[in-house]
């Protein structure tokens, strides 16, 4: 499975992007799907993740900025973020979890794509 990433970029406070996640083939109704960020020098730090019949999770921080979303036609997931603040400034990477449970552990996903760099300047 490979999984690219797309829609980062330098946005300012207050602003939005949508990320993409294409994955190479049709996996979504069998795993739940996640996205992740990472900042320099910090963790690697769950942010959303969809499941089952598009149920989501969220980290509490994006809660209510952010959107998870999927498209099965062009095994894509979404990642709408509004309202940008400077502490998401991360590089933001989709994952493929190894079940249909969206845990927020890193390494309950095995599969990764390269991310994508979002910068928010305040």
């Amino acid at each position: 499975v490979q999984l690219v990433e797309s829609g980062g970029g330098l946005v300012q406070a207050g602003g939005s992007l949508r990320l993409s996640c294409a994955a190479s083939e049709r996996t979504f109704s069998r795993y739940a799907m996640g996205w992740f960020r990472q900042a320099p020098g910090k963790e690697r730090e769950f942010v959303a993740a969809i499941y089952w019949s598009d149920s989501t999770l969220y980290a509490d921080s994006v809660k209510g900025r952010f959107t998870i979303s999927r498209d099965y036609a062009k095994n894509t997931v979404y990642l709408q973020m509004n309202s940008l603040k400077a502490e998401d400034t991360a590089v933001y990477l989709c994952a493929r979890a190894r079940g249909v449970m969206p845990l927020i552990g890193p390494n309950e996903y095995n599969y990764w794509g390269q991310g994508t760099q979002v910068t928010v300047s305040s």
